[in-house]
């Protein structure tokens, strides 16, 4: 476990440990998430990996006198922005990494589920976001501006290891308050997420169930709040071999 009081020094060599032990390396350059010069990809990551956990804003920090400053900020920030980077399969290959480390130490009788949600994301300040759109919060009772984040996770019962996410905007084309960037390269990996987000969530929810299934996560079930559970969506989760358990928000 890495704390997220722990000092700097301590969470950094735990995480060293751990990048070590998944080796996160090849995960990152299978995923095509590689840089041609300067400081090497996995420093990168690993340091805005540690800010999310000690805490710290990208956007503050690296001004501040812990910083070293031999490393530009834009560095981090170009990093972030590539749009050719595969994180998906980054996320997903790293989960059935953990996944398959985690069955060694259960037993195998133990019930397996994927768990499928989606949660919307207010962003009623901004304008000029891609594909930012108006969505129904059925939390709230209003409309908003913003994003619907659709997560799937994997269970045993007692962990828990987030598989899959898409951020979704609205198949509605009236609904988008912001198209897709015309800069954007249609042959990257960035672009193929901005088609996904304008699709149906329960498209998208199938198919990151396949996508999970074929990076050998393996589930017995998947677990979903009743309003995903129509009958195409059924019958294309049954064909993956899986069974469906509805769930009733109170």
């Amino acid at each position: 476990m890495i704390s997220q009081n722990s000092p700097s020094e301590q969470t950094n060599i735990k995480f060293l440990k751990a990048f070590k032990a998944l080796k996160l390396t090849s995960l990152l350059r299978d995923s095509g998430i590689r840089k041609a010069q300067g400081i090497k990809v996995t420093e990168v990551f690993e340091f805005l990996l540690l800010l999310a956990f000690q805490g710290k804003n990208l956007y503050r920090y690296p001004d501040s006198k812990y910083y070293d400053h031999s490393v530009s900020k834009n560095t981090y920030y170009r990093f972030l922005n590539t749009a050719t980077y595969n994180w998906r399969r980054f996320l997903t290959s790293l989960s059935a990494r953990v996944i398959t480390s985690f069955s060694r130490l259960t037993h195998s009788d133990r019930v397996k589920v994927f768990i499928l949600d989606d949660t919307v994301i207010n962003r009623n300040r901004s304008k000029h976001v891609e594909l930012l759109a108006n969505l129904y919060d059925h939390a709230e009772h209003r409309f908003i501006k913003g994003f619907t984040m659709l997560a799937l996770g994997w269970s045993d019962g007692y962990s828990f290891i987030p598989a899959d996410f898409a951020m979704m905007s609205s198949a509605n084309k009236a609904n988008r308050v912001q198209e897709v960037s015309e800069s954007i390269d249609r042959r990257t990996s960035g672009y193929k997420r901005r088609s996904e987000a304008i699709k149906k969530k329960t498209d998208v929810a199938v198919q990151m169930i396949s996508n999970a299934l074929k990076q050998g996560i393996q589930a017995d079930n998947v677990l979903m709040d009743t309003w995903f559970t129509h009958e195409p969506m059924i019958r294309a989760i049954l064909d993956e071999g899986l069974d469906v358990i509805g769930m009733v928000k109170q």
